[in-house]
């Protein structure tokens, strides 16, 4: 068992190193090495590189990222430290602001919702590219399910981080249940932005949306962001999936039930596609004060993660 363990370590590392990010290689090596950041941070003193553990911890959450001459020097010898190939971190940190036809293999939006066409319509009516010059580094979104077992809305309180020069918005994308009315849905910016242009297709029953920025991202630059859609207008839900082009940082979805409408059984799965068989299925118990469930994805992949419930 052990063995099997540390062959799996081994190439999940391999799987980071290939395809980054930074953040998520880094800390993947770490791991695999088991050592502790202030090991890293002894060892790094001890050839003569000064490095602090918090900013070892902001590089391996992606809150940071290294940049100046010192710090880039310290990644060259954390690739020793972590005994990795020359190169294996470091190119992680070179800039990434390439055309989207020139990125790493993805998932489409066709590959992950069944609506891809009128939301790649929507997206279009925006002029947003692909990923809109953004990834993911954390994302906590928070899920409402009403008393007439309606989806009542969402919030999200998302960090991201800009892959190229002057990015100054995110496009959110909301999907309400059957019988939904975009028209109806609202968009609320609850935190270091505000609502742009607002698109929607009745038939599909999607709505995209512009939250802008109070700046202009440079490359490699975070920024956090608040926003909600507030909905009630379809029918019964039954789950809330989320889909992923890109691999990308730390995912937390919660979904929480009032009080007086509560399912007979909840889970968590994941998907590589809309159409593929669902997979990492687990059952998932609701608990708290105010009843709900939850799933977290330390490092999302491309492809679909959910929560479905069955009502009795």
């Amino acid at each position: 068992m052990v063995r099997t363990s540390a062959r799996d370590a081994e190439a999940e590392l391999a799987q980071a190193l290939r395809t980054g990010p930074f953040h998520l290689a880094l800390r993947t090596a770490l791991t695999a090495r088991g050592l502790a950041l202030h090991r890293v941070q002894r060892r790094l003193a001890q050839r003569g590189v000064t490095v602090g553990v918090t900013s070892l911890s902001y590089w391996q959450q992606g809150a940071r990222r290294p940049r100046r001459p010192e710090s880039l020097r310290a990644v060259r010898l954390l690739e020793e430290i972590l005994e990795l190939p020359a190169q294996a971190l470091t190119r992680l940190l070179e800039p990434v602001a390439r055309p989207a036809s020139e990125r790493p293999a993805a998932r489409s939006l066709r590959a992950l919702m069944d609506e891809a066409r009128a939301v790649e319509r929507l997206l279009a009516e925006l002029e947003t590219p692909a990923d809109g010059g953004l990834h993911t580094v954390c994302h906590l979104e928070h899920v409402h399910i009403g008393a007439r077992r309606e989806l009542r809305g969402r919030e999200s309180h998302h960090v991201v981080r800009a892959h190229r020069d002057g990015v100054d918005r995110y496009v959110a994308i909301h999907y309400g249940d059957t019988g939904c009315d975009p028209a109806r849905i609202g968009v609320r910016a609850t935190e270091n932005c505000r609502v742009g242009r607002v698109r929607w297709h009745a038939g599909a029953g999607v709505l995209v949306a512009e939250l802008l920025f109070d700046t202009r991202l440079r490359c490699g630059e975070t920024y956090l962001l608040g926003y909600a859609f507030d909905d009630g207008t379809g029918g019964q839900s039954s789950e809330y999936v989320r889909g992923f082009s890109f691999a990308g940082g730390q995912y937390v979805l919660q979904v929480r039930f009032d009080a007086t409408a509560l399912p007979v059984r909840c889970r968590r799965f994941s998907q590589a596609t809309a159409n593929a068989p669902r997979g990492g299925q687990e059952e998932l118990t609701l608990a708290g004060r105010h009843p709900g469930v939850h799933l977290v994805e330390p490092a999302v992949r491309p492809g679909i993660v959910g929560i479905g419930w069955d009502w009795s």
